[in-house]
């Protein structure tokens, strides 16, 4: 009996991250510093910013790559809990 759970994911492989919020300094500066806290090798990751039509809320794509359900899972529960995130898919 193993420990991990089931996945249809093959790791490695590169996963999109979306992560919304409002568009705030202290949102981007929340969702950068745990990015660089959990992802250390930055060059792996690719960061897109993009503000909605309004200009009230910005949508962060992070793009990794994943070795792991546990490293996602992680990750999805630490960006959760940023300052100002509204939804992380």
């Amino acid at each position: 009996m193993t420990n991990e759970r089931e996945t249809l994911l093959e790791f490695p492989c590169r996963f999109p991250i979306k992560v919304m919020g409002e568009a705030h300094a202290e949102f981007l500066e929340a969702v950068e510093a745990c990015i660089a806290r959990h992802l250390p090798d930055r060059e792996s990751v690719d960061v897109v910013h993009r503000e909605s039509r309004a200009g009230n809320y910005v949508g962060v794509t992070i793009t990794l790559t994943a070795t792991s359900q546990e490293q996602l899972d992680i990750l999805y529960r630490a960006l959760g809990q940023c300052a100002r995130v509204r939804m992380v898919l």
